[in-house]
């Protein structure tokens, strides 16, 4: 494996679309993915997979059944594996995902926010 200095803000340069999750790097059967959000994703849940959100810029919101976790700058949290949970945000978000490789960002629903194919950035 040829290792490889990556920058964030380069890397999230190269995101030209909301919602449409690229492959920073992978380590140990888990992807290191970055995204920009903006508006509203659907409610889902991923039943075999944890997912872990960093905010690196912006300000997002992840609405759970019972509650919203309200994430600022420098702030992360892990969504349990089959955690019913819609992220959102007013204005652009910059994020860094971890979670294992071949998860479908829309997890147990199929819909216009799917992507099968990420952009790879490795």
């Amino acid at each position: 494996m040829e290792i490889k200095v990556k920058n964030l803000q380069t890397a999230l340069s190269a995101i030209d679309a909301y919602w449409s999750p690229a492959i920073l790097a992978s380590l140990n059967g888990q992807d290191v993915r970055i995204a920009k959000l903006k508006g509203e994703f659907p409610w889902h849940q991923h039943d075999n997979e944890d997912e872990l959100f960093f905010v690196i810029k912006g300000h997002l919101f992840i609405d759970l059944e019972a509650e919203t976790l309200d994430l600022k700058e420098g702030e992360l949290v892990v969504i349990p594996r089959g955690t019913q949970h819609r992220p959102r945000s007013l204005e652009e978000v910059h994020i860094l995902l971890f979670e294992p490789s071949g998860t479908l960002n829309t997890g147990n629903t199929t819909n216009e926010f799917t992507k099968k194919e990420l952009k790879d950035l490795r």
